[in-house]
């Protein structure tokens, strides 16, 4: 006798197979769980939960707070772990929120989109239209960026500068600010406009062109301008990373009672690398620390920073009433003609390029200084062919 069917069955028992019907779910359910989506993305690209803390980005710390009320209400927990492949509802106690101090509680809740007169998570606001997430699709795309260590350091920098004050960040206006060179922040991450197109006109007669965006997580899209702009409009998070303010660097003249502010330091090395050693009379170190220059070159052999050797310090400049931050960004920027590309081994054996290294005549380190405090520097650019200041045209 032929076997029947698990449908055949139930009709001879009398019984009608009806296809399960699915719960719709509320607004409210859809909101909860559109928040939720959002964490399980988060860690899917950083491979970790979000984490509460000052040294975390202000995002991370976002996802941290939404997570933590996720945990507490049980009707969301309810919701929620039938997609919780991730185990990110997983947790003996619900940890503590962060100080208030960390985060301002309006903007915290407008982050969350939680309306102030309400911190229920399960009245979240603001959660992406379909075309808003087709506006961040189109710029989701992304490849790994094989030559990503050429931007690293563009990175660290501005991060460097965002916290020094240096850089701000301002709600996008529009697309004219979208050039080579400029720093957004979308969908979360640093973006870094490397390379832009020829224009050209859409079929609509607008003005477009082609870019190649780098992210600060190491990938990178080809997309277009105006995608660009539209993600970036459409993200209430999205930002554009001012260029650095160098703002007043001194206070005016010194007086008796001037608080010393740093000290510039150009320093030496006594590597034997061939680079260093065939360069040694122009290639020199060029920072600022707010401490003793002693103690900041006392291990100088061990670290990389040093070239994993000793240095003599050739000149020192003492600075009052000044930003040290942005001082050495300004002295930075005028060398950067003339930036040491070095590559070195650490005690690892891991490959290391160090910064801050110049093929600079200690004069023209005199001269740079001395226009830097008179407030005309900015009329100058560095001229590594010649070795000498050049007047900006």
């Amino acid at each position: 006798m032929a076997e029947l069917s698990d449908e055949e069955l139930l009709e001879a028992l009398g019984v009608t197979a009806e296809p399960e019907k699915k719960a719709k779910r509320t607004p409210r359910e859809e909101r909860i769980i559109a928040g939720f989506e959002d964490i399980q993305r988060f860690v899917d690209e950083h491979g970790h939960i979000p984490c509460h803390g000052e040294d975390r980005d202000i995002f991370e710390r976002m996802y941290a707070v939404r997570l933590d009320r996720l945990r507490a209400l049980q009707e969301c927990r309810g919701l929620l772990e039938s997609l919780d492949h991730q185990g990110l509802l997983e947790t003996d106690e619900v940890p503590p929120l962060p100080d208030a101090e960390d985060i301002d509680d309006e903007a915290l809740l407008a982050e969350l989109g939680v309306e102030a007169e309400s911190a229920d998570i399960t009245e979240l606001k603001h959660v992406r239209s379909t075309a808003e997430k087709r506006a961040a699709e189109e710029i989701a795309n992304r490849t790994v960026c094989e030559d990503f260590d050429q931007f690293e350091h563009l990175f660290e920098e501005v991060r460097k500068e965002l916290k020094s004050g240096t850089r701000q960040t301002r709600r996008f206006q529009t697309m004219a600010e979208i050039k080579r060179g400029e720093f957004f922040i979308v969908g979360g991450q640093i973006a870094y406009v490397a390379e832009m197109g020829e224009e050209f006109l859409t079929q609509y007669d607008r003005r477009d062109s082609r870019l190649r965006v780098i992210y600060d997580n190491a990938t990178e899209s080809d997309v277009l301008l105006r995608s660009l702009q539209r993600a970036l409009h459409r993200d209430e998070a999205g930002r554009r990373i001012t260029e650095p303010a160098a703002g007043p660097l001194f206070s005016g003249e010194t007086e008796d009672d001037d608080l010393a502010s740093g000290t510039v330091y150009v320093l030496r090395s006594k590597s034997d690398h061939p680079v260093v050693a065939e360069n040694r009379d122009v290639l020199h170190k060029i920072g600022v620390t707010g401490g003793s220059v002693q103690k900041r070159i006392a291990n100088a052999s061990k670290d990389p920073t040093f070239l994993l050797a000793d240095v003599e310090t050739v000149a020192t400049y003492e600075l009052y009433n000044i930003n040290r931050a942005r001082l050495e960004i300004i002295i930075h920027r005028v060398f950067e003609p003339a930036k040491l590309d070095i590559e070195i081994k650490n005690r690892f054996g891991n490959p290391v390029i160090p910064r801050e290294w110049f093929l600079v005549p200690l004069f023209v380190v005199d001269e740079v200084i001395e226009r830097i405090k008179d407030g005309t520097i900015s009329n100058f650019i560095y001229d590594s062919n010649s070795a000498s200041l050049k007047e900006a045209k």
